[in-house]
């Protein structure tokens, strides 16, 4: 991962952590995001890793279209929903 991914991931990641002393379930708002690739998907598997790690589950929403569809081709899609 690149570091400027990884400092966003980072930043990501404490972000959703901090949200799990408030229950069992981070939730990651993905509405924002309008420019995408693969390392976009690589910074939401790394939040899903950090919290899945603290045992918890991750919940992405708002995930444009075009980015699902990026998912689906690399076979992630199951993991995002």
């Amino acid at each position: 991962m690149q570091a400027q991914a990884q400092a966003v991931a980072d930043g990501l990641v404490a972000s959703l952590t901090a949200q799990l002393a408030e229950g069992g379930e981070a939730v990651l708002d993905a509405s924002a995001l309008t420019q995408f690739d693969s390392s976009a998907l690589a910074v939401i598997l790394a939040c899903r890793r950090a919290v899945l790690g603290k045992g918890a589950q991750l919940r992405v929403t708002g995930l444009p279209d075009r980015a699902q569809a990026l998912a689906k081709v690399y076979g992630l899609s199951a993991l995002l929903h």
